[in-house]
């Protein structure tokens, strides 16, 4: 049994307990344990762990935030209906256009995709993907603005060589995006992708620039132009069509693509740099449809293997490989060889950047090109021509009778093994199916040959080696013999699938 004075003293030191400890809580902003009185809050949580954020770091967010505010209204959802006339795209491995949550369209029966647009003038023109809109029903394109105003809208043009494409709305005064200029995005700068993936309108995602200049062939034409801002802002079906801007706000792409698979983002967006939009927007608008300038080539990247057939000192430019029959590079006396090093004093190193430049400008504007012929180098002034049907220019049949080639009626068959492959000479057939009465067949390709990685294939016709005749496959195997380990010879092909040729440089190994 407790005595008094021992009884009052635990009373009183049990009441102080509890009374610091609501003091305490009340202080520090913690829980309150349920002694407060009744109808007050509970209270959850603690102050902030970090009272002074970096102000660099602040700065950064808080720029996202007034860009995201400042976009958002001119990125708008696009709805598209197609009744049937859909087909499934062939896309090439791992590459995939974002349309709808599917992807694709089904060869039958009425269909729906999502994608989004990018407001470019106050009176309702809109920019998107062609991808988006091509199969849309001549009624099946709505369009749904910031405020949740629905539309309908009417294809004002498409344009499959950039896969770009404008609609129009019956609006006033809508908010217009701001275009920048793509021709200075810089990779690892911050952007910001707006869309409604996956229909979830108004999506912002960051990431950074993470690559420039990217072809990765999924415009599947051969006037396909590809000259994609690659970045790893995290965008998904349904992103395509919508803007990818840089922290002043200004579009500088629109997103279209992206590289997985599972069809879902995996880290790598494509999108269409802004600069190459301005021209194909501006001519749909106006004349619905795009009036392109065409130097009238066919051109590849030169390697180091090739620069050194071609003797030049550095891996630079771009080969011509053929001439359009009359098209601009013809009439400017340019000639299948010549390696083009510049176009208006930009370097030219790939394909796609020479394509993008030009497809900039319009039939009738000049471009100045620098080139290197057999170790000269010199300008030449190209007036760009209007697209006509591609017709490649072939080269004339020279006179003389080919050399026989011939055992019986099976063609000889020499092996080149210095490169791994093996040719014969032309079949009557071939002669007649290929138009020629001389050259080399390639009959056998050994895998992972220098040959093979040369991207040379069995049926391949030999029309030139180091820019003299081939004859037949004697002719050919004689120059291979000539060359000793370590040098490059430069092939002139024909090709079996196209009927087209290219120029290919095999290195005879060490």
């Amino acid at each position: 049994m407790l005595k008094r004075p021992v009884l009052t003293s635990l009373v009183l030191i049990t009441a102080g307990i509890i009374i610091g400890a609501v003091i305490v809580s009340n202080l520090s902003g913690g829980v309150d344990l349920g002694f407060a009185r009744t109808g007050e809050p509970v209270r959850l949580g603690g102050p902030a762990p970090i009272q002074n954020a970096n102000p660099a770091v602040k700065a950064l967010g808080d720029n996202f935030v007034a860009v995201a505010k400042a976009v958002t209204p001119s990125v708008v959802a696009v709805t598209v209906t197609s009744s049937g006339k859909g087909k499934e795209r062939s896309m090439p491995r791992d590459f995939w256009h974002f349309f709808g949550p599917d992807l694709k369209m089904p060869e039958q029966g009425p269909s729906q995709g999502f994608g989004s647009g990018v407001i470019i003038t106050p009176d309702g023109y809109i920019a998107t993907n062609n991808h988006v809109v091509e199969d849309a029903d001549a009624n099946g394109i709505e369009i749904v603005i910031h405020d949740k105003i629905r539309y309908k809208a009417r294809l004002i043009g498409t344009d499959p060589s950039t896969d770009l494409a404008v609609v129009k709305i019956e609006a006033k005064d809508l908010p217009v995006a701001a275009l920048g200029n793509s021709d200075n995005v810089q990779v690892g700068e911050w952007v910001l992708a707006i869309g409604n993936p996956l229909e979830l309108n108004s999506t912002v995602t960051a990431g950074i620039i993470s690559a420039v200049g990217r072809s990765i062939g999924i415009i599947q034409s051969n006037t396909g132009i590809e000259n994609f801002i690659q970045t790893d802002a995290a965008i998904n079906p349904g992103n395509s069509g919508g803007a990818l801007v840089n922290m002043n706000g200004e579009v500088i792409g629109i997103n279209s693509a992206i590289a997985t698979t599972n069809a879902r983002y995996q880290g790598y967006g494509f999108a269409v740099p802004v600069n190459l939009l301005k021209t194909v927007a501006a001519d749909l608008i106006k004349e619905g449809k795009v009036h392109r300038g065409y130097i009238g080539v066919s051109i590849k990247e030169v390697d180091q293997t090739m620069a050194s057939a071609l003797g030049m000192n550095d891996a630079s430019g771009v080969m011509i490989q053929e001439l359009v029959a009359g098209g601009a590079a013809e009439e400017a006396g340019l000639r299948p060889g010549d390696v083009i090093l510049s176009v208006d004093g930009r370097p030219v190193n790939a394909p796609n950047e020479l394509q993008s430049y030009v497809a900039q400008r319009r039939p009738g504007d000049p471009v100045t090109l620098k080139v290197f012929r057999e170790g000269k180098t010199f300008e030449k002034k190209v007036g760009l021509k209007a697209r006509q049907e591609e017709q490649v220019a072939e080269n004339a049949a020279n006179p003389g009778k080919p050399e026989d080639e011939s055992d019986g009626d099976a063609p000889k068959l020499l092996k080149l093994d210095a490169v791994g492959m093996s040719v014969r000479g032309l079949k009557p057939e071939e002669k007649k199916e290929f138009d020629l009465d001389k050259g080399a067949v390639v009959a056998d390709v050994k895998p992972y040959s220098e040959a093979f990685n040369r991207a040379i294939r069995p049926n391949d016709v030999i029309v030139e080696a180091d820019r003299r005749e081939i004859v037949g496959p004697t002719d050919l195997k004689k120059l291979f013999d000539s060359r000793k380990p370590g040098d490059a010879v430069l092939l002139r092909l024909k090709r079996d699938n196209n009927k087209q040729t290219a120029f290919v440089a095999v290195q005879i190994p060490k």
